[in-house]
């Protein structure tokens, strides 16, 4: 009969996501395996004090007892389950490694091994079900209801789901869009960033698109349905990091890997050590003996709490330095990263709108200051982001601003306002300039048009209805955006693709600056999970790094997905495999590097405990050797790889890695 092994991660998470709540954030004790797992480790720390300190063992001994029941009862169970189907668990094995070493007074070895793996456990199963109750969460951006215009003009509020394509309905200020649809008649900004990724509001009027789940301006809009809720974009997201996080291929170590193969042939060499010599005649004592001692010495225990160390002291140096890397498993998989997808907005721009330019007309009379000053003062009522942008503008000149009198707000145009005794308008340069026969307006279209060629944001004021001067805003580019990128590159050898929602011309610009060629502007989240997919499709194991809810489809599709922790919405935080905590772009590739140094010592320490294993097994098959030089020997090859990985600890292990 030929068994097989199931790992018992697809369990793990089945069940997490049977316990989350919807619309509510796991607690860690809400889940089974994450109780059990803090039983038995408060079990251990109580029991080990006892023990290192001379206590009688009736004090210490239940209490390591009861560690093994809470914490491996339950792998321990599932383990017998799958032998029923000719499977051979991982984790059961684990249990009976630690009962093994239990039976030959190894009490606080096994009882740590426990530990070490049901706490494993219960951070998977915590991870998965944050995970979903995320991708759920998601769904309360829409709207429960809309406002439905019937034929006859009366207004009805209705469930979202009620909603049918072809009827109309009313979105007023302030409000979320309720349904993907089109705009008959209204016009408004609208914040679609959850969508597209666009840091400003784009103006929307008749016969342009909205999507449910953004979040309507300052005008009304009366809009077309022209998508079913289970078939809006905001649902769709919800649906593809679904499938996405249900079909990525499972991930292992590298040493679960080997481990695998290797517990088979432990299990079954052990039985042969036993039960050959018995054949020939050989002591029942003797034999028993030798195969204990062999099933320690070969025991693949020592392999997986060799190979740990280097990653789990990864993550703790990664951590300290703002990047948050969410379990051992893709620490090692950031180093296998051979090729990184960027967004643009919030990852490689700080992701705040910003004024970069301030241009005079000829003719208008005004310095820099004063032109900022009656700008900042006409926007400061308005809530409008290009509006903030620049009243901090005027702020951080320490500008004094005046108080506007008669405000006004047209969506899609500007403001209007009257700051002392004169009447400024501050907005888009088409509306405003429309049937203006000024002489500065030929001007204003010019520097208007040289300022969206550069990728900015064009604001047009205007002083008594006569074009002053304009405004260049922008989102502004990280500091360490262009190191970054440059560094990806030579790690990857392959230099970053930009994927965005943006529009193309201010994506092209900034790629420009931070020296990346490939730029997919306007996508989607289906369309950037298209574009992983298609890396991943030549052979590239692609690294993922955004920000926003339109990001996260992507981040769970691709091989590795790193999300920036700021500005990071809750979705793209969860579904990601690493957090960036401080927004510091530059610990990307510090991290990748580091994972790689990690690698490299696990490859070291397989080779210290395979050449130490291999001794003590042949010494145990070919000599005698003695049940406690077994132990000592096993434990110490255990003590000295771990040391060797504790090295990624020091401070010069990061300094090395972000160079």
């Amino acid at each position: 009969m030929t068994s097989t092994l199931a790992p018992a991660s697809a369990d793990r998470a089945a069940r997490a996501r049977d316990t989350a709540g919807p619309r509510r954030r796991t607690r860690v004790l809400a889940l089974p395996e994450a109780r059990w797992a803090a039983a038995a480790l408060v079990l251990f720390l109580i029991a080990l004090p006892l023990q290192l300190t001379g206590a009688p063992a009736w004090t210490w001994g239940p209490l390591y007892a009861l560690t093994y029941a809470a914490g491996g009862w339950e792998p321990g169970w599932a383990g017998l389950q799958a032998l029923r189907e000719r499977m051979l668990d991982v984790d059961l094995l684990m249990v009976v490694a630690a009962l093994g070493a239990a039976a030959i007074g190894q009490v606080m070895d096994g009882a740590l091994l426990i530990v070490i793996f049901a706490t494993s456990g219960g951070l998977e199963a915590l991870a998965t079900a944050r995970t979903a109750d995320s991708v759920r969460g998601l769904l309360g951006l829409a709207p429960a209801t809309a406002t439905r215009v019937e034929a006859d003009g009366r207004e009805e509020s209705v469930a979202v789901e009620e909603l049918t394509v072809g009827d109309t309905i009313l979105v007023r200020p302030g409000e979320r869009v309720g349904a993907d649809g089109r705009v008959l008649d209204g016009a408004s900004d609208v914040d679609q960033a959850t969508i597209t990724g666009e840091p400003l509001p784009v103006a929307k009027e008749k016969g342009d698109e909205v999507f449910a789940g953004t979040l309507n301006g300052t005008g009304a809009l009366r809009v077309r349905v022209e998508r079913d809720a289970s078939d809006t974009v905001i649902a769709r997201i919800v649906r593809m990091v679904e499938e996405a996080s249900e079909t990525k291929a499972p991930t292992q170590l590298f040493i679960e890997k080997v481990e695998q193969r290797y517990s088979l042939g432990m299990v079954a060499a052990t039985l042969a050590v036993f039960l050959v010599p018995l054949a020939f005649g050989a002591a029942l004592t003797g034999s028993l003996l030798r195969a204990m001692t062999f099933m320690i010495v070969a025991s693949p225990c020592a392999v997986v709490l060799a190979t740990m160390p280097p990653l789990l002291s990864a993550i703790a140096n990664s951590g300290r330095h703002g990047v948050l890397v969410k379990s051992a498993v893709v620490m090692e998989r950031l180093g296998e990263v051979d090729a990184v997808a960027l967004d643009k907005t919030g990852t490689l721009t700080e992701g705040t709108p910003r004024v970069t330019d301030v241009r005079l007309l000829a003719g208008a009379g005004l310095e820099e200051d004063e032109l900022l000053t009656l700008a900042a003062a006409a926007e400061h009522p308005s809530e409008h982001p290009l509006a903030r942008a620049v009243v901090d503008a005027a702020r951080e000149r320490c500008l004094d601003l005046p108080v506007a009198e008669d405000f006004g707000s047209t969506p899609g145009v500007g403001v209007t306002a009257t700051v002392d005794g004169r009447k400024i308008a501050v907005g888009a340069p088409a509306r405003l300039l429309d049937g203006v026969a000024d002489p500065g307006s030929a001007r204003a279209s010019v520097v208007a048009g040289e300022l969206a060629d550069g990728g900015r944001t064009a604001v047009l004021v205007t002083v008594d209805g006569t074009p002053a001067g304009l405004l260049g805003i922008a989102d502004r580019l990280r500091g360490d955006a262009a190191a970054t990128v440059s560094s990806l590159a030579t790690l990857t050898a392959t230099a970053p693709v930009l994927l965005t929602g943006d529009n193309l011309r201010a994506a092209a610009r900034l790629a420009a600056e931070v020296g990346i060629e490939d730029v997919r502007a306007g996508l989607l989240p289906q369309d950037k999970v298209g574009a992983v997919k298609a890396l991943e499709g030549a052979g590239r194991k692609v690294m993922v790094v955004g920000d926003g809810v339109n990001d996260a489809p992507a981040l769970a599709a691709a091989h590795t997905g790193v999300a920036m922790g700021r500005a990071g919405s809750d979705l793209a935080l969860e579904t990601a495999d690493a957090v960036i905590v401080r927004d510091e772009l530059a610990t990307v590739p510090a991290v990748i590097s580091l994972s790689r140094r990690a690698r490299k010592l696990v490859v070291q320490n397989l080779v210290i405990a395979g050449v130490c294993i291999a001794g003590l097994v042949v010494w145990d098959l070919a000599g005698t050797l003695p049940l406690p030089l077994g132990v000592a020997g096993h434990e110490g090859s255990t003590v000295i790889v771990g040391l060797n990985g504790l090295r990624l600890l020091r401070e010069a292990a990061w300094r090395r890695a972000a160079q």
